[in-house]
């Protein structure tokens, strides 16, 4: 007979499917933006008077919910350690809900002027807050509900979600980009936006149902209890963990370059392809994402997570190159089939196995904390990384070899920090986040 209890059976799934909805929605909320900041945004809240500048503001206030991030790690991190994940889980998809709602509400530029600029940038600062507690805390629930030995494909349904949410932003963003221009600058980029709401009232009635995890209940209720000062602990014991986080975390840059300054350049008066072809672009590629994650992650459960995610971080700095190489050449065809490769294929190896990854370098204690700060940190710059790459590009925003090279080197930090770390595959869960018997060895002997 099983010594499970039967309130417990069946959890792995439903934390999974808990994740998947609510990383769909934040990401779902993200990429709309993202592809309004883009396309849309110069013209609906920035001065149309100089466009090149109206496109670089515009980008950089999809940047500034990264800056947000980083604080919003640090208070939810900290509540999520002592409090539980499941609260955490639901507090953010309610306000990532909220905000972007808000978004399609706002007035635009010519209604009131500055003010709208200023309203826009406020909404994306709450919805990089919401999404700082959204993946650390959906993570840190599917790896502790998780089997031991499937610890990658569980936690993996984590960026599965993303890729959902960026693929239903896309395939959403299509026929509203198809629109006449008249109707798309005044109604219809807000449609997306009021979308979310129904998105975020799924995701509520999933994780309200959800029960609070095995590793987090068992700590709270043992004698040491939750930790009353989860953030230092994490610095005190975690600290090298948490710059390999930060590092790692770069490899978003992969990510944001390819949906949003990647979109921009293709549809610009440099290369001039259409939003429409460049929109399904980005739709093939994050369905092919969605079966390759989840099979990158059981290959992580057999041959570690290290492998796996080198492969995807030295990969993708191969990877972009041709991408925006094909972008270049205005050869549609081409553009297609090498976005799908790149983004589709390479970049979901790091994708799908860091969730596991980052999450089995913490113990319980901290493991929201040392996930949130640490991605969140590493997150900031990925989401400035657009805006760089938009200077780079030079004044006509055709310089593409010199936004690869960037993506390139952002790449560097990803392999480094994985070359580093240590293969936690086969860790017991409840033996995650302990140092290693040598370096425990060295420090008793020091102390002594």
């Amino acid at each position: 007979m099983s010594s499970v209890p039967a309130e417990a059976v069946g959890q792995p799934k439903k934390a999974a499917a808990a994740a998947w909805i609510g990383s769909a929605l934040e990401y779902y909320d993200f990429f709309i933006y993202g592809s309004a900041a883009a396309l849309i945004f110069p013209k609906v809240f920035f001065d149309e008077s100089d466009p090149a500048t109206a496109t670089l503001l515009s980008l950089a206030t999809f940047g500034v919910a990264y800056a947000a991030r980083p604080v919003g790690a640090l208070f939810l991190g900290h509540f999520g350690d002592k409090l539980g994940r499941k609260k955490i889980m639901v507090f953010t998809l309610i306000l990532m809900g909220v905000s972007t709602f808000l978004i399609g509400c706002l007035p635009t530029r010519a209604q009131v002027g500055t003010l709208a600029p200023v309203l826009l940038v406020l909404c994306r600062v709450l919805q990089g807050i919401s999404a700082a507690g959204e993946q650390a805390s959906a993570n840190s629930m599917t790896l502790e509900h998780a089997p031991g030995h499937r610890r990658g494909f569980f936690t993996s349904f984590t960026l599965s979600g993303t890729q959902g949410g960026q693929l239903i932003a896309t395939l959403v963003f299509i026929p509203v980009a198809a629109l006449p221009e008249d109707q798309l600058l005044t109604w219809g980029w807000r449609v997306p936006f009021w979308a979310s709401v129904v998105v975020a009232a799924v995701g509520w009635v999933i994780r309200r149902r959800l029960e609070e995890t095995p590793a987090f209940t068992q700590q709270a209720s043992s004698s040491e209890g939750v930790v009353k000062l989860p953030l230092a602990v994490l610095l005190r014991e975690h600290w090298a963990d948490v710059l390999r986080v930060i590092a790692g975390a770069l490899i978003a840059s992969v990510s944001t370059i390819f949906t949003v300054w990647a979109l921009a350049y293709a549809t610009g008066d440099t290369v001039g392809m259409s939003r429409s072809s460049m929109l399904w672009v980005g739709a093939l590629a994050n369905l092919v994402a969605l079966a390759a994650i989840p099979l990158w992650a059981t290959l992580s459960d057999r041959i570690g997570r290290r492998p796996v995610y080198l492969i995807g971080a030295a990969g993708s700095a191969v990877a972009m190159f041709g991408y925006l190489w094909a972008i270049s050449t205005g050869n549609y065809p081409l553009t297609l089939v090498l976005g799908i490769v790149a983004f589709g294929v390479v970049y979901s190896a790091a994708n799908g196995v860091w969730p596991s990854f980052y999450g089995e370098m913490f113990s319980t204690r901290v493991r929201l904390s040392g996930m949130a700060i640490g991605t969140q940190i590493g997150f900031a710059v990925a989401g400035f990384a657009v805006t760089f790459a938009a200077e780079i590009a030079g004044p006509d925003g055709g310089d593409w070899s010199a936004v690869a090279l960037f993506t390139a080197a952002l790449c560097v930090p990803p392999v480094i920090a994985v070359l580093s770390a240590r293969e936690t595959a086969k860790v017991p869960t409840e033996r995650l986040g302990e140092r290693p018997a040598a370096e425990t060895a060295q420090r008793e002997t020091v102390t002594a």
